[in-house]
């Protein structure tokens, strides 16, 4: 389970996206880091270990721009370390990534991209979406239409935010199975895993469908379907506290972390099934710890 934030607007991204991953650290703890785009470039920050050590590394340099997206790691693919770290680029540094989701043909994938002589940095399975949708830009020349066909690859979980350099007036975001919502603010908008996050800044809100995308700019927010068929819907606005949205609807914290085991245990066993040729299971890899 890791969190991820985004923003788009015309405030500095950089505390925007610090004070959202505050919000989201219980989902995610051995490492964080933001991509933002300062008008020329987008400038990578990641660190291992807690928020608190990216503030502080941040604090020795200026990260300004007006978009940008944050994540909170718990490792599932790689250690936790700074390489390891979302987001994760392609080669050039043009478009960044943060997940949120276990993606199960990312092997087979990375093989695939590696044989068209893609060089990975990270044991991460989200580079391989960060590389996958840059070779797919470079066939299409359009960011969502490259982020479209890179979904159609992917076999697992995921919520995604993607901005890429020639597109600085955009996220794109996306999600399966994994929670994803899109907060709705005046000339300024954003996306996290879950509400506390745009709390401060919003409290109308897109609960993203399964397999639906949504293309941010700072004045509106466009959704879509999996085929990239428009899509209609009225936001929900949020009446909870940020304690009682932090708790989900439960009244007692207990109650959602009896009622999340399900998908707790879920998110742990998925990276560890075999599938057979025709999709069945047909055994679980355990690793010594």
């Amino acid at each position: 389970m890791c969190g991820i934030v985004g923003y788009i607007g015309v405030k500095d991204a950089t505390p925007v996206l610090i004070d959202g991953l505050k919000k989201l650290e219980y989902r995610g703890y051995d490492s964080a880091g933001i991509a933002v785009y300062d008008g020329k470039d987008i400038l990578v920050r990641k660190v291992k270990g807690a928020i608190k050590f990216l503030e502080e590394k941040l604090a020795k340099e200026t990260v300004r721009g007006s978009l940008g997206i944050g994540h909170t790691r718990w490792a599932t693919h790689g250690e936790p370390s700074d390489v390891n770290a979302h987001p994760q680029v392609n080669e050039s540094g043009t478009i960044a990534v943060v997940h949120n989701g276990i993606i199960e043909n990312y092997l087979a994938l990375k093989s695939w991209l590696q044989g068209k002589g893609i060089v990975f940095r990270s044991q991460t399975d989200t580079e391989v979406i960060a590389h996958l949708v840059n070779y797919y830009y470079e066939k299409h020349g359009d960011i969502f239409a490259a982020v479209q066909k890179s979904l159609d690859k992917l076999e697992g979980s995921y919520a995604l935010g993607v901005i890429c350099k020639d597109f600085p007036d955009r996220i794109i975001a996306a999600r399966k199975e994994s929670p994803l919502i899109v907060g709705l603010g005046e000339g300024e908008n954003f996306i996290a895993s879950d509400v506390p996050a745009v709390l401060p800044y919003t409290r109308e809100v897109y609960f993203l469908d399964q397999k639906q995308l949504a293309v941010l700019y700072a004045d509106h927010v466009d959704l879509f379907d999996g085929e990239g068929n428009k899509v209609i819907k009225s936001p929900y606005h949020v009446d909870w506290d940020v304690s009682s949205a932090e708790k989900n609807g439960w009244e007692h914290f207990m109650l959602k972390e009896i009622h999340e085991q399900p998908k707790a245990l879920t998110d742990t066993m998925r990276p560890r099934f075999v599938k057979g040729a025709d999709g069945s299971i047909t055994d679980i890899k355990f690793e010594e710890i």
